[in-house]
């Protein structure tokens, strides 16, 4: 099947990629020529893992092309996804200019019947509004599909690949065939293929991630009531975990979520609700908590060391805002780095992949380490954010003998007390004891 992806960020790069995958003719456009042209020469622009060597193998075999051309990328498409950014506005509400734009521009376009599919997260509503757009200018039928996705950063490839349900939402019968034939190769193994009206199938995608964002905020207040009375959060996850109805994911305390998704997407749905007069107050908290997160966490540097951090030198480790990619949207590291600069610290910091990204920020404000080792050598203590693997069993004699000071701050509990107390660290979490 011809497949059109317009948008080339996150999520039109891994469905494109993965549609190719299953042997569809899949043209990825964008208006970024420079982005454009990276691509065409074998460059994949975001770190995910196994992306690159699906992308390598179908831009060979020529299943995977790309294009700045919206006209000359639909040709022959039987169905075009619109992936582009809906940035969040002062407000929450998401940005709908770009998808309305592309749509605008698709409707005289069209030659023949076309599917043309929401797959960005957009407000309940959108289908409707593109549909709206497109019937301005098109002479021929066509169909507005909602296909929400529900990608995790650092596993998309995999679960764009044996996805645990399919959520399609549309009234048409000729589109929920071609749909339904698309995604067949995905779901060989049984897990469904949900078909839903439009708006059903918008306030699904939000509703996933508001749930989720909720989950980590009322983890991460379970954890500060811990520290209070004498509890360890370990010890409570592993209690309710194992209930299951509440389930063992997303249990984890920590310096709370970030991303380019929970953000923004619990901002959008708790604008949808002021907007039908609503008050849902659940989501507010969930922000609410999510920020002050990583404002406690600070002050757990500040309670030790003080306001004035001048003459310190902090290692840091992890800029990402979870471990496997390279996205720093809503990363909680950046407010600890600029809490840090205030205070008259100087920090040395390393992630993995996400370096480049973070210098765009700070510049030649903080020093960017090669390795995790180089950015405790000479630091008086060490902070961790972000739970890359290779975080999880280093050298704890290095660190020690590099670090002034035997002090960590852990944002993601990697470590057991029991350990860091016999290694002779102070060593302070989220939600348990602290070791000193």
């Amino acid at each position: 099947m011809k497949i059109a992806v317009v948008g080339t960020g996150y999520v039109g790069l891994v469905t494109g990629t993965c549609f190719a995958e299953t042997g569809n003719d899949v043209v990825c456009i964008d208006i970024n020529a420079e982005k454009v042209k990276q691509l065409q020469n074998g460059v994949v622009p975001i770190f995910e893992p196994e992306l690159d060597i699906y992308f390598e193998r179908n831009t060979k075999h020529g299943r995977l092309t790309f294009t700045t051309s919206l006209a000359e990328g639909i040709e022959g498409a039987k169905i075009i996804f619109l992936a582009l950014p809906t940035p969040p506005g002062e407000d929450g509400s998401a940005d709908l200019k770009y998808i309305l734009g592309v749509a605008k521009d698709l409707g005289p376009l069209l030659k023949e019947y076309t599917v043309i599919v929401n797959k960005s997260t957009v407000p309940v509503g959108t289908a409707d509004k593109v549909n709206a757009v497109i019937a301005q200018t098109a002479k021929v039928e066509y169909s507005v599909v909602s296909n929400p996705e529900f990608l995790r950063e650092g596993v998309a490839v995999e679960d764009f690949m044996k996805p645990e349900r399919v959520v399609v939402g549309t009234k048409s019968q000729k589109a929920r065939e071609l749909m339904e034939e698309l995604y067949e190769p995905f779901v060989r193994q049984g897990n469904p293929i949900i078909f839903m009206d439009e708006h059903s199938a918008e306030v699904t995608k939000y509703a996933a991630n508001a749930f989720l964002a909720t989950k980590i905020s009322f983890m991460n207040e379970i954890a500060n009531l811990c520290e209070l009375v004498g509890a360890d959060v370990d010890e409570v996850r592993r209690g309710i975990g194992t209930d299951s109805r509440i389930g063992k994911r997303f249990l984890f305390a920590g310096v709370g979520y970030g991303g380019s998704c929970f953000p923004k997407d619990v901002q959008a749905l708790h604008k949808t609700a002021q907007e039908n007069n609503y008050s849902f107050d659940i989501l507010k908290a969930v922000m609410d908590v999510n920020y002050r997160q990583r404002e406690l966490f600070y002050k757990k540097i500040e309670a030790k060391y003080g306001k004035d951090l001048s003459g310190k030198t902090i290692a840091l480790w992890g800029l990402a805002f979870k471990p496997n990619t390279d996205d720093i949207r809503e990363a909680p590291a950046l407010y600890i780095i600029e809490k840090l600069l205030e205070a008259g610290a100087k920090v040395r910091a390393y992630d993995p992949e996400a370096i480049e990204n973070v210098k765009r920020i700070f510049g030649e404000k903080i020093y960017f380490a090669k390795d995790e080792y180089d950015a405790v050598d000479t630091a008086d203590f060490l902070v961790i954010v972000t739970e890359w693997n290779e975080f999880r069993s280093p050298n704890f004699d290095k660190i020690k003998a590099a670090l002034k000071e035997s002090v960590i701050f852990d944002g993601r509990n990697l470590y057991d007390n029991g350990k860091m107390r016999e290694l002779g660290f102070t060593y302070d979490s989220i939600g348990r004891e602290v070791v000193s």
